[in-house]
Order: C-alpha cells, then structure tokens, then sequence
C-alpha cells in the first residue's frame, strides 16, 4: 500500500489500537493533521488550549486507564511546549507517545523558523526519542515507541518527524513490535533471591510494606492484597502507590513521606524488616538517609536495576515485574497476625487522630472552611468510587490524606515532579479514559490559574469534569514554609485571584462558591449530581496548615504534628 508518511502516522496509531489523542496543529505538523481530518471517525482529536495541556491531558488518560496516551504538537515552540508534561512522565512513569513535527530535512540545523533541537533538548527527560527525517522509517519507529513507552518501566517517548518525511510516500505495512536486541524491559525473576525475601519476612517480628505505584502499572493490586492478609503485614503507601489498595482495609495504615501519617513514618524507624513494593525510596519518602530505617533489613522488590541501592542500601534486592514476583513469592510466605505490632500503628493513629485529623475533618467553631473537610465531603457523596485528579500543593496532600477509594487507578497527581497546573487538563484525560467514573479535579488557586485556558477545551468537548478550587488566596504550600521556617516572611505568595466562577460561566460551565459551611454539604452533591461539567470554588482558611510534617532533611522520626 503505497501512502504518505502522514498518513503511515495515522495508520500506525490505529494498528496500536489508540482511538484518542491530544493536540495543537501547526505548520510542521500540518500534513499529519490534515490526515486526522480524513480519519476523524476512527480516531478522535482533542484540539486543547496548550501543548502542555495537551501533554497532561494524555498523562491523565494513561494514569486513569493503563494506556499508553499520545501528544501530537508541531515543531519548535509548540514541541518545547511538551517538555514539562513529558518530563512529569518521565519521573512517575506514565506510558505517553509524543509525536512532533520538524522542520524539512534539508533545513536541519539552519535555524529555520520554529525549528529547535526537540532530540536534544528532550533526551534527559524521555525513555527514549527518536528523529524521523524519512518516510520509510516511520511504521518500524513508531512500533518501537509504543512498545518502549508501555513495556517495563512505563515512561514518555518522543518522536520527531520531518515535513519531507510527512509528505514523502512509503510502501506501507505495520508490525507490532515485541522486542528490541538492546532493550531488555523486564529482568528475569530469580527465584532465590524471592526465597531469600521469604525468609527474611517469615523471620520478621516488626514487618512493615511500602508500596507504590508499581503495584498499580504491574496490575499486581490483587496480589499485593493476598500477601498482605495472609503475612498479616501492615502496609503503607506512597502518593503515587494510593488507590493500589482499599483506603479502608484495614491492614491499610496511611501514607509515608513528608506530610505522611504519625504512625508509619515514625514506625519506619523501629521495624525489623522493611519491605519495598514498586516504589522508588525518593527523597520527600525517607527524609534524612542518614537515618532512615537503619534498624531494618531492607527487602526491595522493583522493575528498574537502576533505582534499587540509589538511596537505600537493600539486604535483598528482588529484581522483577512485581505481579509476577508477588505470584512468586506468596506460596513461600507464612500465615501470620502481627497484632501487638498492629497495635504500635493504632496508637501512633489515635495520637494523630487527637492531634490534627479531628480538627481538620471538623474545624473549631468560628474557623473557615477546612481544605480536610471538604475533602471529606466529596467523599460522602462519591462513597470514594471517584478519580481524584489533584494538582500540587496544600490541596494536593490533604486530597492524598483524606480521600477514600475503593477502585485502584483513582488517584491522579503529579508526584515526582511536582507540577502546578497538570490537574485541569490531565482530570479532562481522565474523564476521556474513564467515561464510566466520576472525574474530580482538586486544584488550588494558584495552579488552577497555569491552565486555566483548558476550560475551552472542557467547553469544546463537553466532557463532563468536575473541577473543585481550594481557594486560600495564597500559594499554600510555599506561605506554610514561609510560616514554619522564614518567620512569616510571606515573600510573593499572596494571591490577587480574578473572578473564578465569571471565568468559568465565560466557557458556559457551571459555577458556584461556597463561603460557608452550611453550604458545603448541598454543594457538593450538586456538583456531583450533574451530568455536565461543573466548577466549584470554595474559600477555605487562609493560613491552614497540612500536618504532620517532616522538614526537609530531617528524619522521618522527627515529624511535626503541629
């Protein structure tokens, strides 16, 4: 079949069975758009507002369903445009194919108009990228992206086409591709070193799991929930690793890390054996290395050689896909309880129930709105079957803390690279993906302001997202630092907002504040009554603190629970 390059692009996404992507044309990319026009009943176009909306749109519709999403840009500043979603990609592993467009081939390195290294400047933060700069090239590239950006360590991958190679012909045919010579995604399970684990955890007195989200992109949810009830080993859990299992198991004991809860970070310090599932010992987990769990044998089960003795030196190091090591090593594992070590959990839980949970869930008479209880309140009326999408900052850990699911792949955040404004658009990814599920994006009024824009594509699309602004008219986070260790010097945090709801009713959504508690309640539960996208704003407490805390550099022993 003799066709164009641009529509070889075309043919290849749909023999990947991709049926969904998130783009802005432009002069490079134009000959592949103009494809997309003649294939438009078979693969749908997301026209979004921003290349890096469109980035994190397919970021959301990849974390939301297990997909690989795809980004299409053209060359220059729209491809500069996807570095950022990208390089989140890259750190929280999510698969995303981004195709750009590039100038001609004749023109490379002229300084032609909008062209820019994309290869060059994108090579740090991808698994892998490549330039196209013939037509031929394409049905094998592009195979070998879809099968990088899903296999192993799922990550982002770039592709840069010429023009000439869009509009030059190719006899066409597509073969999936299934392995690459120097390319080895997933190690060879030992069996030795998951009986090496089993003896170390069966020998246990003070077990306790980390896990992250390799358990979710290893679809490894069921075997983690067989090993823990049957080793009776309480388990904790990452940012990126929630929703992997019941919030309200109750071998479930919170989230580690910095505003983790009391009882797991502090426990961290006095168990025996640590078990890592998926999860990569990053530095906001452990806080001060130097002290972090040296009492336990470490036991870390991971996919990626290279994260395994970055941080934390391991005792035994389980190399392997975790379903399949999970499915190993749960014959090997003992029936056991673990209950007066489950106790420690309880009490650590009780003291940071007193200490800061009460008065979050339910503030002091004559306080504002909590950012806790409204969290709650979504709660209540999703009876936690709904994808939070959460942005960065304050709202970002208390949506972490407080929110309830019941369904794995419900949890949508930016994790590793901590980037405002990915909730709005990636929430749109989300919904897209996962039309069958409530879609709830949780923004501050400082992120919500970094792709505002993407409301146009919420009204083009009419895709049905419901968008809560936790409005402190602060950038929270940063003002509690400023708080806690500059001495209240509130430097360029406090926040001239606009009028959110006129903003949103300009893109002919539907818009409501909520100033007072009393109004919360029946708020919510219209926002998700309705069939249609809905924004919702609501005032909290200005200078709300999300605890406990562990300062930076400090252990995880010294957290502050106020």
């Amino acid at each position: 079949m003799k066709i164009s390059g641009a529509e070889a692009v075309i043919r290849c996404l749909l023999a990947e069975g991709v049926d969904l992507v998130y783009g802005y044309p432009g002069g490079a990319i134009m000959p592949v758009y103009d494809e997309l026009y003649k294939f438009q009943d078979q693969l749908h176009h997301v026209l979004v507002r921003h290349e890096q909306g469109a980035a994190h749109a397919a970021q959301g519709f990849a974390r939301a369903t297990g997909k690989v999403g795809v980004a299409i840009a053209t060359s220059g500043p729209g491809a500069t445009n996807l570095v950022t979603g990208i390089a989140d990609a890259q750190i929280d592993s999510t698969p995303m194919v981004c195709i750009t467009g590039q100038v001609g081939k004749h023109l490379l390195g002229s300084d032609a108009f909008q062209e820019t290294d994309i290869i060059g400047i994108s090579t740090p933060v991808t698994k892998w990228n490549y330039q196209i700069t013939e037509a031929d090239e394409i049905p094998e590239i592009m195979a070998k992206a879809f099968y990088i950006a899903r296999s192993g360590r799922p990550g982002p991958v770039l592709v840069d086409i010429t023009k000439n190679a869009q509009f030059d012909t190719l006899d066409f045919s597509y073969k999936k591709c299934t392995d690459i010579r120097s390319y080895h995604p997933k190690p060879v399970l030992k069996i030795e070193k998951v009986q090496e684990a089993a003896e170390i955890i069966n020998k246990a007195k003070k077990p306790m799991i980390v896990f992250g989200q390799g358990v979710i992109l290893s679809k490894a949810e069921e075997e983690l929930k067989a090993f823990i009830e049957k080793s009776g080993i309480p388990a904790a859990w990452t940012i990126l690793g929630l929703s992997a299992l019941p919030t309200d198991h109750e071998l479930n004991v919170g989230m580690v890390g910095m505003h983790g809860n009391y009882g797991p970070n502090i426990l961290t310090n006095e168990c025996d054996v640590l078990i890592a599932l998926g999860m990569r010992f990053d530095d906001r987990v452990t806080g001060n290395l130097n002290t972090y769990a040296k009492q336990a044998k470490i036991v870390h089960f991971e996919i990626d050689p290279a994260e395994v003795d970055k941080n934390v030196k391991t005792d035994v190091a389980v190399l392997a896909d975790l379903k399949e090591a999970l499915t190993a090593l749960l014959p090997l594992i003992e029936k056991n309880s673990h209950e007066e070590w489950h106790n420690e959990f309880k009490k650590k839980y009780d003291i940071e129930l007193e200490a800061v949970i009460n008065e979050e869930l339910d503030p002091s008479e004559g306080k504002g709105i909590s950012m806790g209880e409204t969290i709650e309140m979504i709660n209540k009326h999703s009876n936690g079957d709904a994808i939070m999408v959460s942005d960065v900052g304050q709202h970002q850990m208390f949506t972490c803390r407080y929110a309830k699911f019941n369904q794995t792949k419900s949890n949508v955040t930016s994790g590793g690279l901590g980037t405002m404004g990915f909730a709005l658009p990636a929430a749109i990814g989300a919904k897209m993906g996962r039309p069958d599920r409530e879609v709830v994006a949780i923004i501050g009024d400082g992120g919500f302001q970094m792709n505002i824009q993407e409301l146009g594509t919420i009204h083009q699309t009419q895709v049905p997202v419901k968008i809560v602004v936790l409005n402190n008219e602060f950038l929270g986070m940063v003002r509690q630092w400023q708080e806690l260790f500059f001495d209240y010097r509130y430097a360029s945090t406090v926040m001239t907002n606009p009028n959110f709801c006129a903003i949103a009713e300009g893109y002919y959504i539907k818009a409501r504040k909520v100033t007072k508690r009393e109004e919360l309640d029946e708020a919510i539960a219209e926002m998700l009554a309705s069939k249609d996208s809905y924004f919702l704003e609501v005032m909290v407490e200005k200078e709300n603190n999300v605890f406990p805390m562990i300062p930076t550099g400090a252990s995880v022993s010294d957290i502050r629970l106020s």
